[in-house]
């Protein structure tokens, strides 16, 4: 499938045939994730893969969405807070990788980096929330090339989803995406134009 295709293709499904999603496809949505572009490559983001009944139904009474819980799988995804201590290794693999060659940052004692603005709690928050929605969004439309379908959910109680989940205080979840084969067929969601979303050509 082209990338366009699963782009106009992809739906927010919220109806799963019982079918079992296999491991196989599972790692390939990962993988997908693994592979997403991250702010000085940190790729703070972290995944709980939920498929026993058991378990969804803990995390179930995280979420008033019954759909969630009655997906095959639900994958979690997470930021771990931890990820910014890592940010000098990052680069380092970077500028190894000859990923920086011919800017600023090809320097290791650069002073690019000290000179960007410290970031409060709520900006760091949002910096990695951003981060992991990019792979979060890799996972929805490699779902699609896959024949599946998902549904990007943030409507759930952070506390009682960690207590299902069992994580430690350093991973915050972003959202829970429940994965199966879609058992209907949702019409194209209605869109703007680009006149609408485009303020100006400078």
């Amino acid at each position: 499938m082209q990338l366009i295709e699963a782009i106009k293709a992809r739906r927010a499904i919220r109806q799963f045939k019982p079918d079992t999603v296999s491991d196989a496809f599972i790692k390939e949505l990962l993988d997908a994730a693994r592979l997403a572009p991250s702010g000085t490559n940190l790729q703070p983001w972290r995944f709980v893969v939920v498929k026993s009944n058991e378990a969804k139904t803990k995390l179930g009474e995280g979420t008033p969405l019954p759909f969630v819980s009655q997906a095959p799988v639900v994958i979690a995804c997470c930021v771990d807070s931890l990820a910014l201590a890592t940010v000098g290794q990052r680069l380092k693999e970077l500028r190894e990788a000859g990923a920086l060659s011919g800017t600023p940052l090809e320097e290791p004692n650069s002073s690019s980096f000290s000179k960007r603005p410290s970031m409060d709690e709520a900006t760091t928050k949002a910096y990695l929330w951003l981060n992991a929605a990019i792979a979060i969004d890799h996972i929805t439309l490699r779902a699609v090339d896959l024949g599946l379908g998902t549904c990007w959910v943030m409507m759930f109680d952070q506390d009682k989803v960690k207590k299902a989940l069992d994580l430690e205080d350093r991973y915050s979840v972003v959202a829970l995406i429940p994965v199966g084969y879609p058992d209907h067929n949702p019409a194209p969601r209605p869109r703007m134009t680009l006149d609408e979303i485009i303020l100006k050509e400078l």
